[in-house]
């Protein structure tokens, strides 16, 4: 298993920085988890847009979904050839028709077919084995634990608030990728549906988890920030997602060449 984080930003994308986006490689099966904004650049810079084998959701925001569409407009007007074949989007129920709405009726037909699941539903996807929990955000969102052949785990959020349930969802995972908006306090009226930095420190600590990496930051927040609030609790390997970290078990590395062994 291998994760290269496509973008980290939350809300909207910065220069050189896209919104929530990550390209998982198991055994040449390519999962794309959340193509939010100017996430498809720098995953085209990565594969063909007719080599991704499936897409997974955490929930309907456009940071985290907006860039399906483009990568359906390449799959399906690209010209490859032979075409590929439809599309696997794994949703929550509704969760990309807002997205899948935008081009008009037919001009897509073929790109896609869609996989909605419940949150709290476990299922295959390609190698991966998926289990999924309904987290608190502002629209329904899936927290996500994929485990592959080997019995590696990766443990995503999405977005989420406080919740009891982050614990069991990063329980001994290989690597948590956590939301934190915030470094130290989420604003009041947002703190049930977001987390800090520093509560992304205590549940990974909470869950054992052998590496930690933040995500979602608020544009222009400094990453040293953050990464001192989740210190504060978890004393592991820790970074923050940025376009280009290529990230396996025992490693965390900011570059778009690098990689090291699972």
């Amino acid at each position: 298993m291998e994760l290269t984080v496509l973008g980290g930003c939350g809300a909207w994308p910065t220069p050189g920085q896209a919104c929530s986006g990550y390209l998982v490689v198991c055994d040449g099966f390519r999962l794309l988890i959340d193509p939010g904004y100017a996430t498809l650049p720098p995953l085209l810079a990565t594969v063909r847009a007719e080599e991704v084998d499936a897409v997974l959701v955490t929930h309907g925001h456009p940071d985290h979904c907006a860039d399906l569409n483009p990568l359906l407009r390449a799959r399906a007007l690209g010209g490859a050839d032979p075409p590929p074949p439809p599309l696997p989007l794994y949703s929550l129920p509704g969760a990309l028709d807002a997205v899948l709405a935008l081009d008009a009726t037919g001009m897509l037909d073929g790109a896609w077919t869609p996989r909605e699941f419940s949150a709290g539903a476990r299922f295959g996807i390609g190698p991966f084995s998926v289990a999924t929990w309904l987290l608190p955000h502002f629209v329904p969102n899936a927290g996500l634990r994929l485990t592959d052949p080997r019995g590696r785990v990766l443990a995503y959020t999405g977005d989420t608030g406080p919740s009891p349930r982050l614990p069991e969802l990063a329980r001994d995972a290989d690597l948590f990728l956590c939301e934190a908006t915030r470094p130290d306090a989420v604003p009041a009226q947002d703190a049930g549906r977001l987390l800090s930095a520093r509560l992304a420190g205590r549940y990974a600590r909470q869950a054992g988890a052998a590496r930690l990496l933040l995500t979602h930051l608020w544009p222009g927040t400094p990453h040293e920030d953050a990464l001192g609030a989740a210190r504060d609790a978890f004393a592991g390997p820790l970074g923050v997602a940025t376009s280009g970290t290529v990230v396996r078990p025992g490693h965390i590395q900011s570059t778009k060449t690098s990689s090291h062994p699972w």
